[in-house]
């Protein structure tokens, strides 16, 4: 999947869709630095879209990058309450919580 996607990319298709494919797709196999370039792109495509806060935040804390997961999942929260989306606002709500006793400890 991965393959086509980056084709797609390189034929100079790039959109929000395209993006959150790519980056949930390198996030699932542990390489954070390009899952987070790819949901970097795609929130700045659609800044709205709290899917791919979540997603960034979570490939930032693979980074052990706390302080832009902590900022991605906040960009996030409003991102969610902005348009109603319970569940992330829910998730990153815990990520949240975990990620400050985490860092606390």
């Amino acid at each position: 999947m991965l393959e086509s996607l980056e084709k797609m990319l390189a034929k100079g298709m790039d959109n929000s869709l395209l993006r959150f494919g790519l980056g949930k797709g390198y996030l699932d196999l542990h390489e954070y630095a390009k899952a987070a370039e790819h949901l970097q792109r795609c929130v700045g495509f659609d800044p709205k879209y709290s899917a791919a806060w979540k997603l960034l935040g979570k490939a930032y804390q693979g980074l052990e990058d706390y302080p832009a997961a902590r900022q991605a999942w906040e960009q996030g929260l409003e991102a969610a309450r902005g348009h109603g989306d319970k569940q992330a606002e829910k998730e990153m709500t815990v990520f949240l919580k975990k990620l400050e006793r985490q860092t606390k400890g």
